[in-house]
């Protein structure tokens, strides 16, 4: 399937994220980051995302991109393309910014960027952060926080309850 051009003018490049973090800075507005592969958008993502932008002034959300997905989730994954989850998540009220990141993790991006806020759902603790992410964001003096998580909805749940459906 071909992404339709308005899918790509969703998403913000790194450098241009870059440069509206200088501008956020010099304008003292909390920015809160937070990264996933939101591969089949469902409730428990939105539930988190509005949770993380209730701790800032601006939602930032580092998508990981395709090949990320791939390698972190198999091949058989993403079901949508980089560009329609980051349109996806860029129609949503509480998100103010969506770019893709390509790396393993997302410590560089962290070190340019330097949030104000972190946040990862409750799933997540600190001993289960990415080691070099943990570090980055306390490099730059952000603050980590984990949301609520809302239990039985994930992507994988999801699509396990597809594949078992004998009404498709």
């Amino acid at each position: 399937m071909t992404d339709h051009k308005f899918f790509s003018s969703s998403i913000c490049s790194f450098e241009e994220a870059c440069e509206k973090r200088k501008e956020k800075c010099h304008n003292q507005k909390k920015i809160v980051l937070t990264n996933g592969c939101f591969d089949l958008l469902h409730v428990g993502h939105i539930y988190s995302l509005e949770k993380a932008s209730e701790l800032g002034e601006e939602l930032w959300v580092a998508l990981n991109s395709d090949s990320s997905v791939r390698s972190l989730k198999g091949g058989n994954r993403p079901i949508f393309s980089q560009e329609q989850r980051a349109y996806m998540l860029q129609s949503l009220k509480c998100v103010s910014l969506v770019f893709i990141f390509e790396n393993e993790n997302l410590a560089k991006e962290i070190t340019a960027l330097k949030p104000d806020v972190y946040v990862k759902s409750g799933d997540y603790s600190l001993k289960t952060l990415n080691p070099d992410e943990r570090e980055a964001l306390e490099s730059v003096g952000s603050k980590i926080n984990f949301v609520s998580h809302l239990d039985g909805f994930s992507t994988t749940n999801i699509i396990n309850n597809l594949s078992n459906s004998r009404d498709l």
